[in-house]
């Protein structure tokens, strides 16, 4: 598969995701991407900087058509920390941590994000409005209560599993409580 066919796939199901999600202006979508899973080996193994910038161009061209802020996730030597854009963290009130992430610390798709964003910053958690977890990074700590499964046309990007999700406001009251079908 190439780098031109990678990009296409992610853009393809950032595009489905973010039109299922109903994220608005300003929301956040939060992606974990291991590029050692995108390119067929075992997570954390065989980490590629050209692979996670095909598949990070494709989701940040969508994200940046609609003004949606990516929130790029750290591979777990960075203890999952994220990687976004400095007017996000002040927005939402996220303290700023200092770290670089690099291929083999933080991983090659929180790379790409940093070397791209125009002032990026380092946090340590978010609560994102949707996610795409691309080969099993695990994101769901940085996604907002309730996470709905949100089910694409693609199964997987590259050789990397896929699994994406939305969330939605929690429900509360009893059997008699209304809801307001918008918000579900």
């Amino acid at each position: 598969m190439t780098l031109e066919d990678l990009q296409a796939q992610a853009a393809k199901a950032a595009r489905e995701l973010l039109d299922t999600a109903g994220l608005r202006e300003g929301d956040i979508l939060v992606v974990g991407c291991s590029s050692s899973e995108v390119g067929g080996m075992k997570i954390g193994t065989d980490s590629s900087p050209k692979v996670a910038q095909a598949v990070f161009a494709g989701i940040y061209g969508e994200t940046q058509a609609r003004k949606i802020f990516l929130a790029a996730q750290c591979c777990e030597h960075l203890n999952r920390a994220i990687i976004l854009e400095r007017e996000a963290a002040e927005k939402y009130g996220l303290e700023v941590v200092n770290v670089v992430p690099q291929p083999k610390a933080g991983g090659s798709f929180a790379t790409a994000a940093y070397g791209a964003f125009r002032e990026p910053a380092a946090v340590e958690t978010v609560r994102a409005r949707a996610g795409m977890d691309i080969g099993d990074t695990l994101i769901g700590m940085h996604l907002a209560p309730v996470a709905v499964p949100v089910r694409l046309s693609l199964g997987k990007i590259g050789e990397a599993h896929l699994v994406c999700a939305r969330t939605r406001p929690k429900f509360i009251g009893g059997e008699r409580a209304h809801y307001n079908p918008e918000l579900l």
